[in-house]
C-alpha cells in the first residue's frame, strides 16, 4: 500500500514529506554584500552542485530575500560549509530580522581572495562564487512563483588542509550537516560505502 497525493491538493500528513524525501540536502550558507556594504549571512536548504567544469553551485530562495537582491546587484557570493560544530551558529542566521547575522551568530569573518563578500573563518570549506544566472521559477502552467534560483561559478576554493588525505577531500571528517524533513531535522554524513562505475 502507498500513500498517494497530488501536491496541489495537499499531502494530508503532519508535515510536507517532499523535503524529507529529497534529503538530506546540503545547506547553502551564503554570505553576500549589499551595494552599500551591509553584510548578509543566510542559510538555504535548497542548495547543491550542478556542474563540474566549470564548477557551478546554486541555491533557491523561497521568497525574494536579501541574498537574492545582493547577488543580483553585486554578482558575488560565498558558500560556506556548515559542519556539526557550526550548526547552531548557522541556525541563528536563519532570520528575517534586520540584524548583522555575523554578529548574531557569533561567527568570525575572513577575507575572501577573489570576491568581495567575506567567508566564515571557522568553516573548513568555502566556495567564492560569481553569479551566472538568477532565475525566477515557474509552475507547470508557466506562471511565476515566489522562488528565485541563483547559480554561481566557483572561482575560488578554500579547504582546511586537515581534511585532505593523500590529495583526497575527506567528506565525513569535516562532519557536514545536511537538512532533512520536518521542522527541525538535520543529519551528519553517515556510513561510507564505495561503488565503482562500470567500464
Amino acid at each position: 500500500m502507498t500513500h498517494f497525493y497530488r501536491p496541489a491538493d495537499g499531502h494530508g500528513l503532519a508535515h510536507d514529506p517532499f523535503n524529507a524525501i529529497v534529503a538530506p540536502r546540503p545547506i547553502g550558507w551564503i554570505s553576500s554584500l549589499a551595494v552599500n556594504g551591509t553584510r548578509n549571512l543566510a542559510p538555504y536548504s535548497f542548495f547543491n552542485a550542478f556542474n563540474y567544469r566549470p564548477p557551478i553551485v546554486g541555491f533557491c530562495s523561497i521568497g525574494r530575500k536579501d541574498s537574492v537582491t545582493n547577488l543580483e546587484a553585486t554578482g558575488e557570493f560565498v558558500w560556506n560549509l556548515v559542519t556539526r560544530d557550526l550548526a547552531e551558529a548557522m541556525n541563528r542566521t536563519a532570520t528575517a530580522d534586520r540584524v548583522d547575522e555575523w554578529e548574531r551568530a557569533g561567527v568570525t569573518a575572513a577575507d575572501s581572495t577573489v570576491v568581495a563578500p567575506q567567508r566564515v573563518a571557522d568553516s573548513p570549506v568555502a566556495f567564492e562564487c560569481r553569479v551566472t544566472q538568477v532565475v525566477q521559477l515557474r509552475d507547470q502552467h508557466g506562471g511565476e512563483i515566489d522562488a528565485w534560483m541563483t547559480f554561481g561559478e566557483v572561482v575560488g576554493v578554500h579547504i582546511d588542509e586537515r581534511f585532505l588525505v593523500d590529495g583526497v577531500y575527506d567528506t565525513a571528517a569535516a562532519r557536514p550537516v545536511m537538512r532533512a524533513g520536518g521542522p527541525s531535522a538535520y543529519y551528519e554524513v553517515g556510513e561510507r560505502f564505495d561503488l565503482r562505475r562500470p567500464d
